[in-house]
């Protein structure tokens, strides 16, 4: 039997395969953000993966930016939500929530008074159009989010870590990736703060690792999750010196026993790939927990000795096939 489909424990979770069903944003949501039959029904039939991680999901109006994704910031999408993991569960699945905050990659569109989006400075997504209610538009300048506000984002993740919880979800997934808010934070393309969140690596990760400790404490550590991408230049994102940043980053995430830390880094070949070394193998020598590698894996690639025979790993299905080693 391949390794993929061999049994998988995630904290206090029972996998019965490696597979896991990754975030694919569906825009099925509507003009409230409310899950609704449809969403039901897709998941409904896709609960025979190891695990689902559910499509980005914005955690407050503030972190809103995507036409018709899901939110879980009101009752309405808490118990919208609450069917979903109930048709999940009934065909035997599991199912994490993956919390999401887009900061720049927003536009004043989407929020109340026209307000700008915020994020770590005022630098634009440069040369890059959003889909917003009102039609096609280059991204906004965003505003830069004042020092004292932070602690108020940060709880924006435990509140809606909260909601996902009382939607029955078996836990939650810390978006992390992909040039959203915390991305932001971690990337010098777009973190030119001057301040403790700033500069050093170690100010840069600050954000990332107030958010995790916030969130874990809301829930317990074998039911959160989160998700990176050192190299994805989506969203305008880049930075010097990627293997250090995001080894530091794995080595402080330990102290949280998070269920598993995800890796979006796309193998060379794949429409995602960067340039330069990869960085996943410096992750997984930081990070003890259980790692999650995804970007380019095919069934073969995943069930090699190399990945799949790891004590310790998964993969995963977007583009390619996520996987846990």
């Amino acid at each position: 039997m391949s390794p993929l489909f061999t049994p998988f424990t995630i904290g206090d979770l029972e996998l019965p395969n490696r597979m896991v069903m990754a975030p694919l944003t569906r825009g099925r949501a509507g003009d409230e953000s409310t899950p609704n039959e449809l969403m039901v029904e897709y998941y409904r039939q896709r609960a025979s993966a190891g695990l689902i991680i559910s499509e980005a999901t914005h955690i407050s109006p503030q972190g809103r930016g995507w036409f018709g994704a899901p939110g879980i910031h009101n009752d309405a999408q808490m118990r919208g939500w609450q069917r979903v993991t109930e048709a999940v569960h009934a065909e035997g699945g599991r199912m994490f929530l993956q919390l999401w905050h887009m900061g720049r990659a927003s536009h004043p569109d989407f929020h109340e008074g026209g307000a700008l989006a915020v994020a770590p400075s005022a630098t634009a997504i440069p040369n890059s159009e959003i889909r917003t209610p009102q039609g096609k538009k280059p991204h906004a300048v965003p505003r830069a989010l004042e020092r004292e506000e932070i602690p108020g984002v940060v709880q924006q993740y435990v509140a809606a870590a909260k909601l996902a919880r009382d939607a029955g979800f078996d836990g939650v997934e810390i978006h992390g990736a992909n040039g959203y808010l915390i991305d932001q934070f971690l990337r010098q393309s777009s973190n030119q703060r001057t301040d403790d969140y700033g500069g050093s690596i170690e100010n840069r990760a600050r954000f990332l690792l107030e958010v995790t400790e916030a969130v874990v404490g809301a829930w317990r550590s074998e039911r959160v999750g989160l998700r990176l991408s050192p190299t994805n230049r989506y969203n305008g994102q880049s930075d010097g010196d990627p293997k250090s940043l995001f080894a530091y980053a794995a080595e402080q995430l330990n102290r949280f026993h998070l269920s598993y830390l995800h890796v979006l880094e796309a193998l060379p070949g794949h429409v995602l790939a960067t340039p330069g070394p990869r960085v996943t193998p410096a992750i997984r020598q930081a990070f003890r927990g259980p790692l999650m590698i995804n970007g380019g894996y095919t069934a073969e690639l995943g069930a090699q000795p190399s990945n799949a025979a790891k004590r310790t790993s998964l993969r995963m299905a977007s583009h390619s096939l996520p996987t846990l080693i």
